[in-house]
Formats: structure tokens, C-alpha cells, sequence
């Protein structure tokens, strides 16, 4: 079968992934976008964030496998045909990362570790408030693969926690994490929530959801994690709420335009904790295992995991 790797790598991390897939599945052809190759023979297009046009005119193409957890990008190229199922990457390596993060994230502010930092850059020494992890609550902002190894990581820690989907799927959660879904359980739920962690899909529904009707609603002084999209928050809206410290800190992850201009005010923000989109690496390693059991079910027959409903975005 001849695989296609399109993307917007860097030469190194093309080569990365070109050895990783190649090593997963040598009995394949492979070759990447760059090089000299006959389109009408690509079967399969193995990508990450193509840029727009990349998969036009290929005529034989059957499947689109996506090694990154976000399929927007492809989902908005109107080039990318309609009929070829896109499969997504769920890798239980890139949840457990994310779940890391989440758990840094969350215990830095449950402690008051980015407050100590802004007042060791003032040289004040002063302990602030010790609350226990059963007086704070956390609201994690979607149950797909990733939101759920967050749950299940900060679970055993004693936090009050709730889990909000857009929809009302099944989820096996830890005792005592609370489950809510649909627009009539997110406000009420924000309202007793110290810390938000975002792991949505990107979606048009979900899109600018984190605006100044969404901070409006969190207690004051409450923090935001997001490191799902930089396209769900309205930074405008997110910049005033900690001018006014209706939020009192962001760990931010994403950005809708990244990387982020140099000029940028959340380089410098005081109540900003900024990670450059590293929140959850994809690892070709063991991404590529699941890249290779997608296409040998495709050979086979039998189903693809993970093909993105287009209806839902994801």
C-alpha cells in the first residue's frame, strides 16, 4: 500500500515520524509530501495539521490519519474529500501526558506555587492561605480520551470534581466526580468552580465558548487551564477578567495564532503561565503502532478506530 506523510513539520520532526512509521510498517511504501511521487497511487494520507490543498487530487486515497488529537484543520479544507474517513489519534501515551500537565497545572495553583513566584521576583516573603484538596473544586471541560486520564488523575488527590461534555455520553469515572452535560449544566456548574480545565474538541459550537459570559460566571480570583484550543477562548474577554481579577491566574497552552507574536501581552502577563503548544507531544513512537493498526484494519475489512464524526466535528 502506498502512505503519503503530509503535515506542517519541521525537517527533523518529519524524519522523526518518516522512521517511526516506516519502522511500524515496512511493508508499506511510504513517502512524505516534499519528495517526487505519483499522487493517483496514495491510498493512505498519514498527517498532522496538512496545510490546505495537501490532499487534493488524489484519487485512489481511502483513508486520512490524522497523528494529532485535533482534526479541525482538515475538517475546515473544503479540498479534502467528503467520502474518505478521517481517523484521529487517541493514544493512551498522549492522554497520560496531558494528564501530567493537567496535575502540574492544578496542584501549582491549588498550592499557590505561581503566586510564590510573582512575590520571589519582588523578594516578599509571605505564606499565603493553605486550603486542603477537599475545599477546592475543579471543573474539567470534556470526557474524550484526554479529559478522562485528567480526571483520573487528579481524582485520588481528594479534589471536588466535575466533568462537563457537550453530550451525554457513558464514562466511567472515579467515585464522587460529578458528570453534567449540555448548555443548561455549564453555568451553574462554573459558578462553584476554583479551577477550569479545557479539553474540548473544537467545534463550532464550542468555539469562543470561553468569553466574558463564561468568566463572568467562575467565582472571583478563580483560574483557567486551557489545553485543548486557543480558538475557545476570546482573549479580549479573558485579558479583562484578569485585569479585573474576576480570574485570578491563566496557564494557557494554546493560541489561535501560534507561535504567539512576540508583542503578545500574555509574554509579559503577570497572572499568565505559558507553555508553547507542549502541553501533550504526540510521540511517533507509539503513535505510529496505531497509525499501523488502523491501515491493516483497512486492508482487513474491519473497522477504523476513532474515524471523526464530521457532524460533530470530532
Amino acid at each position: 500500500m502506498n502512505l503519503l506523510l503530509a503535515g506542517d513539520f519541521e525537517a527533523a520532526e518529519r524524519d522523526r515520524w518518516h522512521g517511526a512509521l516506516a519502522q511500524a510498517m515496512p511493508e508499506h511504501h511510504l513517502v512524505a509530501a516534499d519528495e517526487l511521487f505519483d499522487r493517483t497511487r496514495v491510498e493512505v494520507a498519514v498527517v498532522a495539521n496538512p496545510l490546505p490543498g495537501s490532499l487534493r487530487g488524489l484519487p485512489r486515497l481511502r483513508l486520512i490519519q490524522s497523528v494529532w488529537a485535533g482534526v479541525e484543520r482538515l475538517l475546515d479544507d473544503d479540498t479534502v474529500p467528503l467520502d474518505v474517513p478521517i481517523a484521529r489519534m487517541v493514544d493512551p501515551a498522549l492522554a497520560s501526558a496531558m494528564a501530567e500537565t493537567a496535575l502540574w497545572a492544578v496542584l501549582s495553583l491549588h498550592r499557590g506555587f505561581y503566586a510564590y513566584q510573582r512575590q520571589q521576583r519582588q523578594m516578599v516573603w509571605r505564606q499565603l492561605p493553605q486550603l486542603r484538596a477537599d475545599e477546592l473544586s475543579v471543573m474539567v471541560l470534556g470526557l474524550g480520551a484526554m479529559g478522562l486520564a485528567c480526571v483520573r488523575a487528579l481524582a485520588p488527590l481528594g479534589y471536588r470534581i466535575t466533568a462537563w461534555s457537550l453530550h451525554d455520553t457513558p464514562r466511567e469515572l472515579p467515585g464522587g466526580v460529578l458528570h453534567t452535560h449540555g448548555d443548561d449544566a455549564l453555568f451553574p456548574c462554573l459558578r462553584g468552580s476554583s479551577i477550569v480545565i479545557n479539553l474540548l474538541p473544537l467545534t463550532p459550537a464550542t468555539r469562543g465558548l470561553l468569553d466574558a459570559r463564561f468568566f463572568g460566571a467562575m467565582p472571583r480570583g478563580a483560574a483557567l487551564v486551557n489545553l485543548a484550543r486557543g480558538a475557545h477562548v476570546v482573549e479580549a474577554d479573558l485579558r479583562a477578567a484578569l485585569g479585573t481579577g474576576r480570574l485570578g491566574h491563566a496557564v494557557l497552552d494554546v493560541f489561535e495564532q501560534e507561535p504567539l507574536d512576540a508583542k503578545h501581552p500574555f509574554w509579559r502577563h503577570p497572572r499568565v503561565t505559558l507553555l508553547p503548544h507542549a502541553a501533550a507531544l504526540t510521540d511517533p513512537r507509539s503513535a505510529a503502532q496505531l497509525v499501523a493498526a488502523n491501515v491493516k484494519a483497512l486492508l482487513d475489512g474491519r473497522p477504523i478506530a476513532h474515524v471523526v464524526d464530521r457532524a460533530r466535528g470530532y
